[in-house]
């Protein structure tokens, strides 16, 4: 689609409730510090994870397309080899927004990820963290949007 990559992201967290794709059943892992502060926020994020019924005493889901009621957006943050099958079952669910876990941007998603997304209208956010975005996150997180900012890797 044609929107920027902050306007994505704008929308993005202007919708309180999400799927996180690919959180940790592991409390001490990434993805769970992310989906706390994510719950923390007022977000309804809802955990899809294939091989977890529930995560941190909430329901997850083995796919995305099993959530009732349906969701319209997905944070994915699975290892960079599922991202194209989250992907694709994002899309038979209709979602119509993706963000890809990342630090690098653009260098974080696959070519062949974003141009099935354009074709299938979803509008992306490629490889950012949430972090930086998120109000009242951590100082690290805000520094690192910080440093984005000094170095002209920030969306705009």
């Amino acid at each position: 689609m044609s929107h920027s990559i902050r306007h994505n992201i704008d929308q993005f967290l202007s919708q309180k409730r999400f799927a996180m794709i690919g959180v940790s059943r592991e409390p001490k892992h990434f993805s769970r510090s992310l989906y706390n502060e994510f719950l923390k926020n007022g977000y309804d994020v809802v955990p899809v994870n294939v091989n977890a019924e529930s995560i941190a005493g909430k329901q997850s889901f083995a796919h995305i397309g099993d959530i009732t009621p349906p969701v319209s957006s997905a944070l994915i943050v699975t290892p960079d080899e599922q991202r194209e099958q989250a992907t694709f079952q994002c899309q038979a669910a209709g979602v119509k927004m993706l963000w890809f876990y990342g630090i690098s941007g653009m260098k974080d998603t696959n070519d062949s990820v974003l141009e099935f997304c354009d074709e299938n209208n979803i509008d992306v956010i490629p490889g950012y963290c949430p972090f930086m975005f998120l109000p009242e996150t951590a100082f690290f997180h805000r520094f690192h949007g910080f440093l984005f900012k000094m170095v002209g890797k920030y969306p705009t």
